[in-house]
């Protein structure tokens, strides 16, 4: 069984749907206190547009789920668009009549966007048909996808948050120490960081770029903790979780870079200074780590495309948003001249959304890891699966201990 699902939808169209195949039967899931809550988080952040001003976005489920459970079968989710009321004309399905004015048509691609090279890879001559779909509003039909997979996670005891730890040249001081609940931490910010000195500067560096027909990028850190050792493979470059997550994430709008653990800070240290010590520790979580800790975690939980019982730890780079207010040139693709490129709404500052959206990918990526592994038509199957398994890590955990108190030459050992 595997996680998976498919988002369809325009910016400015109907709505999104987002389809979620492989949840088993039986989880509880309730969109208002289960993917609406998703769904406000990244609508928030200092430095949005006004955009989030106009959608309230709210889940339907429309298929997949009978009395608040699944019932295994996929699950179709339906996010409406407020604003499709004054586009019903320009993002119309059935053939119209109109003017280019009110069709909306765009032949100033913007650089750095999808404009123009969807222009050329799809053979049309109006970029509207380009950027409604590589529109990051998209994002929404993931997070509503993310939720579900959150859910899920949550009932192996597996929560995963994010916080910003850089925007611009403005960077966060990270904690020594994780909150217990980093989403209650982060969102309590503005920006979702856990550095208030930091917020502020942050705060003065989008009014900077806003005064200034500007955009401004970051990077943001995604924690999931409670996650079992052996997740992932090294068999098969597919089945590593370590590229599994990378590509999830750098499949988000506008991400570049993707680090996993100390990242490329690793690349400029020694060994020495890089690898996790491993000790021995049945009194730590066993059921979860097989009775073994890293001193450090440097590798961001997982060595080897597997999971290692710490808490996996991706950050993620976004470059500055495509859209200025102060348009960088371009060309008309009607007379092929020099142009400024079109404005089309915009924030200035996407980054505490982004990682919302973040924490969605990880979600899913980590549910179809999950079922890949333990299976299960229904959570109880699966719960069983993992309870199994987590016995069998707990087991070997003691074992080791015992073998470890006794005499090496009286158990024959030497």
């Amino acid at each position: 069984m595997r996680f998976t699902f498919r988002t369809a939808g325009e910016s400015h169209g109907k709505g999104l749907v987002s389809l979620v195949e492989g949840v088993p039967a039986g989880l509880e899931l309730v969109a208002e206190r289960d993917i609406d809550p998703e769904l406000r988080r990244r609508q928030g952040g200092y430095g949005r547009g006004g955009r989030m001003a106009i959608e309230e976005d709210r889940a339907e489920i429309v298929a997949g789920v009978r009395l608040g459970e699944t019932i295994g079968a996929p699950i179709a989710l339906l996010v409406w668009n407020k604003d499709w009321e004054n586009w019903q004309t320009a993002m119309a399905a059935e053939p119209r009549e109109a003017s280019d004015r009110e069709l909306r048509r765009v032949h100033l691609p913007r650089p750095g966007h999808a404009d123009l090279v969807g222009v050329l890879k799809y053979r049309r001559d109006d970029a509207r048909d380009i950027l409604e779909r590589a529109s990051a509003r998209e994002t929404a039909a993931r997070v509503a996808a993310g939720a579900v997979a959150k859910r899920l996670l949550a009932e192996l005891g597996v929560s995963i948050g994010s916080h910003v730890v850089r925007l611009g040249a403005v960077e966060a001081r990270r904690p020594e120490e994780w909150p217990d609940d980093l989403n209650a931490a982060s969102d309590a910010s503005p920006l979702r960081t856990l550095d208030p000195e930091a917020e502020e500067r942050m705060i003065d560096a989008v009014d900077a770029a806003q005064e200034d027909g500007d955009t401004l990028g970051g990077v943001f850190e995604v924690v999931a903790t409670g996650l079992p050792a052996g997740l992932g493979s090294y068999v098969s470059w597919d089945r590593k979780l370590d590229g599994r997550l990378a590509g999830a994430l750098m499949s988000i709008h506008a991400m570049k870079g993707v680090e996993i653990g100390l990242g490329f800070e690793a690349a400029r240290r020694r060994g020495s200074r890089v690898h996790d010590e491993i000790e021995h520790d049945p009194e730590g979580p066993v059921e979860r780590t097989g009775g073994y800790r890293r001193l450090r975690n440097n590798a961001g939980g997982l060595e080897g495309g597997i999971t290692t019982g710490e808490p996996v730890v991706c950050r993620v780079a976004m470059k500055p948003l495509s859209t200025l207010m102060k348009p960088l040139k371009s060309v008309d693709l009607r007379t092929k001249e020099r142009a400024d490129a079109i404005r089309e709404r915009s924030d200035v500052a996407a980054l505490a959304a982004a990682g919302v959206v973040g924490e969605a990918m990880v979600a899913i990526t980590l549910a179809d890891a999950v079922l890949e592994k333990f299976g299960g038509d229904s959570v109880a199957e699966l719960l069983r699966n993992v309870e199994g398994y987590r016995d069998d890590l707990a087991r070997r955990g003691l074992e080791l201990r015992e073998a470890s108190s006794e005499d090496p030459y009286e158990s024959g050992v030497g």
